[in-house]
């Protein structure tokens, strides 16, 4: 027991240790305020600007202008932008555009970040231009002097993240409490450790890295935030750590802010794999490695409660002064953090809530927890005896916002439902006999918030298809996008299918058409029986 105890102490008290070194060296980020206030008299380098878009055309068009407004030499740098199969009319913004080089992505699916990104890479391998890579989310928004500061950064590092802000007022609850760590997390944490030299994760939404770095690896790697940590780690081992710049400053529409944090299990096995490695000559590696085992606030908050109460009856490794010396260590650290991360008295009471929020979290995770819920909500014979299609849509708000949704058509004993999905939250329509009419009960509900699902079923150039199936999920588009249509034969389509000539119908008409087409056609048919 004593010898677990002793171990408990050694790990936190280095955490401690470590943590208070990070706070105190956030004191002084002169590094930064220099290299902001030269930025703009650095010698320029060639980049390569890539931003990746799926479905993002009002944010798209707000940061192609503010790309093309940047204060920096028009030689100097090309802006390429990925369109993921987008349905949203994107491609109307460069219909008369000469500057932009686009990559318009169709016939395959939407093919996500990772694949899009690799083959545009691997188009721009031989481009003798480029000396740095600037890959951008659309949904972000950037000043004038955003490439200055990129270009004065990769002077000093060869790969750099930057900050993500996020509008705070316009977010949930829940969402305040991960946006208040996100911003901790990244005006504190990731800030003191780049001052200190040591490495950063690497975020894809807005990522500086120079081309040579990626012919190395041979590759990026921007699946998922998992994926990112693990191309970090990859990074800190070839001796080119990503860095973190407060400077590169980029600004995300809350509609669009996504709360991104790499999964426990995800860290610890990476840890694992890379012990075998961790007694290497190459300091940044290891002690990125090392990072991965970070304690939360719960660990900490109880290691040194069962401390101070052994500590305080019995002697151990140390005595009860020690311990509360290195927990008195830890709170100045965390008072000291909190004003290095410049977080206004809101902002540091959400962050306060966000180890309760971890809690449930964890909680709810928990392998019996999930079983338990499971079987009380008959969870796992539902995904067993169940069939499941979902496809990406866009609806577009009240307000004219245009948010990303998955929707997951849901058959389960001949009855049928769907599920609207976006982030963590879902609604679920009532369980109907026809899948036609669980689509009309969410587009009503839909109408009645003012949204519009930008699918084939609430556009104005779809047709039903009387095809005697129970579903009535086909029919025809007389639209002419993107070619005339040189066959007398009418275009084939489904109802979740999309387009960028989709034209919203009046209140959903042409469901409620289909709807009352097939109860005219059933009472012909009823008629037909009793007239014989």
């Amino acid at each position: 027991m004593e010898l677990i105890l002793d171990l408990l102490f050694i790990f936190i008290a280095a955490y401690t240790v470590y943590f208070f070194a990070l706070s105190v060296r956030s004191l002084n980020d002169s590094i930064f305020k220099k290299e902001l206030r030269h930025a703009i008299h650095e010698e320029k380098e060639n980049l390569a600007v890539i931003v990746y878009s799926h479905n993002n055309k009002n944010s798209l068009e707000k940061l192609i202008g503010e790309l093309k407004a940047q204060h920096y030499p028009d030689n100097k740098y090309r802006v390429f932008v990925l369109l993921d199969n987008c349905t949203d009319e994107s491609q109307s913004l460069f219909i008369e555009e000469n500057v932009i080089h686009v990559i318009d992505i169709k016939g395959v699916g939407t093919i996500g970040k990772d694949q899009a990104v690799a083959t545009l890479l691997e188009k721009l391998s031989d481009n003798n231009f480029i000396d740095a890579y600037v890959f951008l989310d659309a949904d972000r928004s950037i000043d004038t002097n955003f490439l200055s500061v990129v270009n004065a950064s990769i002077k000093r590092e060869s790969v750099v993240s930057g900050e993500t802000i996020i509008d705070f007022d316009s977010l949930g609850v829940v969402e305040k409490i991960k946006a208040a760590y996100q911003k901790y997390h990244m005006n504190f944490l990731r800030k003191a450790r780049s001052l200190f030299g040591l490495a950063a994760m690497a975020d894809s939404g807005v990522l500086i890295i120079r081309k040579s770095i990626v012919e190395n690896i041979g590759d990026v790697d921007f699946k998922d935030v998992n994926s990112e940590l693990k191309y970090s780690l990859l990074l800190s081992k070839i001796k080119c750590k990503c860095a973190f710049d407060p400077n590169i400053q980029t600004v995300v529409n809350p509609a669009n802010y996504v709360f991104r944090k790499p999964r426990l299990s995800y860290r610890l096995n990476l840890f694992k794999n890379c012990i075998p490695q961790l007694f290497s000559k190459n300091v940044v590696f290891s002690e990125h490695v090392c990072s991965l085992i970070y304690p939360n606030i719960w660990f900490l908050l109880i290691t040194y409660a069962v401390l101070l109460k052994h500590s305080f009856s019995y002697h151990f490794l140390v005595d009860v002064k020690l311990v509360s010396l290195s927990l008195a260590l830890l709170t100045v650290a965390f008072g000291i953090s909190l004003v290095n991360a410049k977080m206004t008295l809101e902002e540091i009471g959400y962050l306060c809530a966000y180890p309760v929020y971890s809690l449930c979290h964890i909680l709810k995770n928990l392998p019996p927890i999930r079983y338990v819920v499971d079987k009380l909500f008959s969870r796992g014979n539902e995904e067993a005896n169940s069939e499941r299609f979902t496809v990406d849509v866009l609806i577009t708000t009240a307000k004219k916002n245009n948010l990303n949704y998955k929707l997951e058509f849901i058959s389960k004993d001949g009855m049928a439902k769907i599920k609207l999905i976006r982030k963590n939250k879902h609604f679920v329509t009532s369980t109907h006999l026809r899948m036609i009419d669980a689509l009309q009960e969410l587009k009503l509900i839909l109408d009645d918030h003012g949204a519009t699902m930008r699918i084939c079923s609430c556009c104005s150039h779809f047709q039903p298809c009387m095809d005697g199936t129970t579903n009535m999920l086909r029919g025809y588009c007389d639209s002419e996008y993107p070619s005339p249509n040189i066959s007398n034969e009418p275009r084939q389509t489904v109802v979740w299918n999309t387009c960028s000539d989709f034209s919203p119908a009046k209140l959903n008409s042409l469901i409620n058409e289909l709807i009352q087409s097939t109860k005219e056609e059933n009472e012909k048919k009823e008629a037909a029986l009793y007239s014989r």
